[in-house]
């Protein structure tokens, strides 16, 4: 397992947008399109909107999300209503953005149909941001929950999986996911794991230190020098 890139300061969220730009103008440059998956939540707020301004060809910029809770759009808990209203505004609203909610019962029912939408999309995907809740969980990989060990199992090849939650309360009243594998990050360009606030800080710092299945974030170290950590100075 490789060293990571750590950056700290007083504005991760403006350093974050600037590092994706950067590396999203680099893969227009070099093959004419680009793609990045986004993480749902409200701590990436202030670094999608300072994202959405960047002056890029937005229009050859594939967006989609690294998980969904299994809600419609317009229903509470929708990650990609968030993304519409953060990131998918100002010149960013060009963008080829799509959701991963499928009309299928459920998200394991789903999972082959919103497969399909991956296949015009540049890969592996130049970015995507995770980020990280206080149970150590990050994209739909909550601890022990039912599907986690598919979810980062190598071997597992499909973009996407089938996560339960029940019993997480993170997870709240949403408990059925759908999510990226673990895999399917780390073939990315770049894994950005975005870490506002002292109090996540502190439990990154721990959860390094824990078993994978008990802390997922910690499967993340595996990209080694791909992982560009944006987190709150520690204490």
């Amino acid at each position: 397992m490789s060293d990571f890139n750590m950056y700290e300061g007083p504005d991760i969220a403006s350093d974050a947008a600037v590092a994706i730009e950067a590396i999203l103008r680099q893969a227009l440059i070099t093959r004419g399109e680009a793609s990045l998956m986004v993480s749902g939540g409200s701590s990436p707020r202030p670094l999608y909107e300072k994202l959405s301004r960047a002056d890029l060809d937005w229009s050859k910029i594939a967006i989609s999300l690294v998980d969904e809770r299994w809600v419609d759009p317009g229903q509470p808990g929708s990650n990609e209503d968030f993304i519409r209203a953060t990131l998918i505004q100002d010149k960013a609203s060009k963008a080829n953005f799509f959701g991963l909610k499928t009309p299928q019962a459920t998200a394991k029912a789903g999972l082959r149909h919103s497969e399909r939408r991956f296949n015009s999309v540049p890969q592996p995907f130049d970015v995507c941001v995770m980020g990280m809740g206080l149970d150590m969980h990050t994209a739909s990989w909550f601890p022990r929950s039912k599907g986690l060990e598919a979810a980062l199992d190598l071997n597992h090849l499909n973009i996407l999986c089938a996560i339960d939650a029940t019993g997480a309360p993170v997870a709240g009243d949403h408990p059925e996911r759908i999510s990226l594998t673990l895999q399917a990050v780390l073939k990315s360009h770049a894994v950005v794991l975005f870490i506002p606030g002292n109090e996540k800080r502190a439990v990154f710092d721990a959860a390094i230190n824990k078993p994978r299945l008990e802390s997922p974030v910690k499967a993340l170290l595996t990209a080694g020098q791909n992982l560009h950590v944006f987190a709150s100075s520690a204490l």
